[in-house]
């Protein structure tokens, strides 16, 4: 277990001024408001790249790869150059050079990585995006990068990956990191921020079901862990103010070859970046 209790790990807040908007229109429409807070949910922020990760942003060769499924396209990153390859993907407002950490170890392995901006993220063209688009981009990579020997994910990323992998992702192992798990419970979180009625998660899960098709919740995390038979190492930070570590431990719970490590006081992105966090990853993607 690793512990760093000093480093700050308050959860990120919604702007007063969308709560305030939020809170208008849910006075006068109901309809509206699910609309309203349909487009806030699929609607990621794109951050700056920050200095860490701009070296592997210049040394990445980066092709843009059409997803036919979804009809977008991504931008992928091809970072190192041997055939050995690891897939790292980020979680909801992040971007390809987000794993950079654990990149430039698996490089420094004799591996390579691939790892890509999701559509509506980074690079990659447009506004708006969810998880099956996450996991359509990660089975169309597979076609034109893979094989891989082991895939990467944070947060959603991690949610991500195991439905992939439900869906025939070939790989040896994989990591999770502060991987949402329950669909429902990530709506009724979502909802709680907006400071709306909890009746709003219902509706809003019904509306997402209705125009993408399917239930919400057979994307949920341990779902997918029941059907997975390959080696899982699970990450969670105790004090993940964004994700709860119960989501990590509930996955783990349901896979049939999972291993647990938990971190203290790194929250949901400076674990990304812990020494010991990056050192057992990098071990577990290379052992097989």
């Amino acid at each position: 277990m690793t512990k760093k209790s000093s480093i700050h790990t308050q959860s990120l807040q919604i702007p007063k001024p969308i709560l305030l908007a939020s809170k208008f229109i849910s006075f006068i429409s109901p309809k509206i408001t699910i609309l309203f807070a349909a487009k806030l949910f699929t609607t990621p922020i794109k951050h700056k790249i920050p200095k860490r990760e701009l070296e592997m942003d210049e040394k990445s060769e980066q092709t843009t790869l059409h997803i036919p499924t979804i009809n977008k396209a991504v931008v992928v990153y091809k970072y190192g150059q041997s055939d050995k390859k690891i897939l790292l993907v980020h979680g909801w407002s992040g971007r390809g050079t987000q794993l950079v950490k654990i990149a430039d170890a698996v490089v420094n392995c004799g591996y390579s990585t691939i790892s890509f901006d999701a559509p509506a993220h980074g690079k990659s063209s447009g506004n708006q995006s969810i998880m099956t688009e996450f996991i359509a981009s990660i089975l169309e990579i597979d076609k034109h990068y893979g094989p891989f020997e082991s895939a990467v994910g944070h947060s959603l990323g991690g949610m991500s990956v195991l439905n992939a992998i439900k869906e025939g992702l070939q790989l040896n192992t994989a990591v999770i990191i502060g991987s949402g798990d329950i669909v429902q419970d990530i709506i009724e979180d979502f909802i709680a921020k907006l400071e709306l009625k909890p009746s709003y998660a219902t509706s809003l899960r019904l509306h997402f079901e209705q125009k993408f098709g399917g239930k919400m919740n057979d994307y949920s995390a341990y779902q997918a862990a029941k059907d997975i038979t390959i080696p899982v190492l699970v990450i969670h930070d105790k004090d993940d103010p964004e994700v709860p570590v119960k989501a990590g431990l509930h996955i783990y719970d349901h896979l049939k070859n999972g291993e647990l490590l938990l971190t203290e006081g790194l929250g949901h992105r400076k674990v990304l970046g812990d020494s010991e966090v990056v050192k057992r990853t990098v071990q577990f993607v290379t052992k097989y």
